[in-house]
């Protein structure tokens, strides 16, 4: 199968009138992959976006695995089984996974960038928001159609470019409140009609946050999302107590205080309900977790919960705990401006992703800036410039320049985001080949 316009099309078409999600009445069934082969078998019929587009492939882009990770896993986006190998993998070996929000294929080149510069599996995630964005705002987003459009139109830039840059990649969609749940049907619908054609679905994953809902409704909901997801390999992140702060138009600055920590038995209740479903999910629990960067002393985060939380649930497992007794994958949210010392000990409870919104807003924002501040009297007027009042400043103010910038910056600020989590060094491809035959202007981007 060949990914045409008009097959690209017809995956946004069926989308725009998604309506609210209904739970199914049949059974679930675990994740197979289709036809009952297994999930790498799948993966090696389907021959990836490279093949399926014709684009040259070679060397780390034609890895059928990585000499650190579980066979399964592979360049390019992972599902299923994969995403849970590589999920558990992190688990078991103490690191988390950065989830980076983006808004543009920029952001997103850089967070693949950043993946192989740090030998390392990326988590790459679309809000609703940075959908309707990444689609461009001067589209009507009613029924979400826009943000449902961008979504799709950002995985698969992520599918085209993951392979090439030798990285394994899940792709994943942030905060998803009730009001916006016919934006999550919209991109199930996409990854289920990609799963006919592909045998994997478009996404990795999705979150369903529904922590200001009842917990009794925020359960039932995820049951049924999950039930559905999980037949075609998309795991689903749920997300219980409220995240503080403000993020993506969604401000939480002012919710209670005991509603930023999640409890150990409302804990243990999703996991034993999701359970009977399927074991394809993550737990976002609330341990005063912020959305942003605050100054010292604002934010308490209490790691220690989900410690408690996984004895908690062990104790209740019996001869059913895992080895490791930590049977939970937990999300971290609000990552960025976290302590050091609070992200370690999350590590060791069992957290497998860390999302990181506000630090790399900042730095593709600051990369831009100090480029402006460098060359300044560059960027004044299209003809005159500190060299000469005729001469042409063309290459200054390309967009390329700056963005090229930015993402530099990005690509810095994200290594020190990797170090955090202890995830370097996790693929075993060692140092990444400079690149050859660049084009454009100073070869990729001035001195910044």
């Amino acid at each position: 199968m060949k990914i045409t316009a008009s097959i690209f099309s017809a995956f946004i078409a069926g989308t725009i009138t998604a309506s609210a999600f209904v739970a199914p009445s049949h059974s679930a069934v675990a994740f197979q992959a289709r036809n009952g082969v297994t999930a790498k078998a799948s993966s090696a019929l389907n021959g990836g976006m490279s093949d399926e587009l014709d684009i040259p492939c070679e060397e780390e882009c034609a890895m059928e695995s990585y000499p650190k990770l579980p066979e399964s896993v592979h360049p390019g986006v992972l599902s299923g089984q994969a995403m849970v190998d590589l999920l558990t993998h992190a688990k078991e070996n103490g690191y988390a996974i950065p989830a980076v929000n983006c808004v543009s294929s920029s952001g997103i080149n850089a967070c693949l960038e950043a993946a192989r510069k740090n030998d390392a599996p990326i988590i790459i995630q679309f809000s609703s928001g940075g959908s309707q964005f990444y689609a461009g705002k001067d589209l009507d987003n009613t029924n979400y159609s826009a943000a449902i459009a961008g979504a799709i139109s950002g995985a698969f830039h992520v599918r085209t470019l993951a392979e090439q840059y030798g990285v394994p990649v899940l792709l994943h969609t942030d905060h998803c409140s009730k009001k916006l749940l016919p934006w999550i049907d919209g991109l199930v619908s996409a990854s289920e009609r990609y799963y006919e054609k592909n045998g994997e679905p478009l996404f990795s994953s999705h979150m369903i946050d529904l922590s200001e809902e009842p917990i009794e409704e925020n359960i039932e909901i995820c049951k049924g999302y999950l039930e559905r997801m999980a037949k075609i390999g998309i795991l689903l992140e749920m997300e219980l107590g409220i995240t503080g702060g403000e993020e993506d138009g969604v401000n939480n600055e002012d919710v209670p205080l005991e509603d930023l920590y999640s409890k150990p038995e409302e804990i243990y209740q999703v996991y034993e309900e999701l359970s009977k479903v399927s074991p394809m999910f993550t737990v976002a629990a609330a341990f005063g977790n912020v959305h942003g960067v605050y100054s010292p002393g604002n934010v308490q985060l209490e790691p220690d919960i989900l410690d408690r939380a996984q004895a908690y649930i062990s104790e209740k497992l019996g001869d059913d705990a895992p080895e490791d007794k930590k049977p939970v994958m937990f999300v971290f949210h609000g990552g960025s401006g976290s302590d050091i010392a609070d992200i370690r000990r999350a590590l060791g409870y069992g957290v497998v992703k860390m999302n990181i919104d506000t630090d790399t807003q900042w730095s593709y924002w600051e990369g831009i800036k100090k480029f402006e501040l460098k060359w300044h009297d560059y960027l004044q007027t299209q003809i005159g410039n500190p060299d000469g009042e005729t001469k042409p400043n063309k290459k200054y103010y390309d967009p390329r320049e700056s963005l090229r910038a930015a993402e530099i910056n990005t690509v810095e600020r994200l290594e020190q985001c990797f170090c955090d989590l202890k995830c370097q060094g996790i693929l075993g491809l060692g140092e990444k080949k400079a690149a050859e035959n660049v084009f454009g202007p100073a070869k990729g981007g001035l001195p910044v």
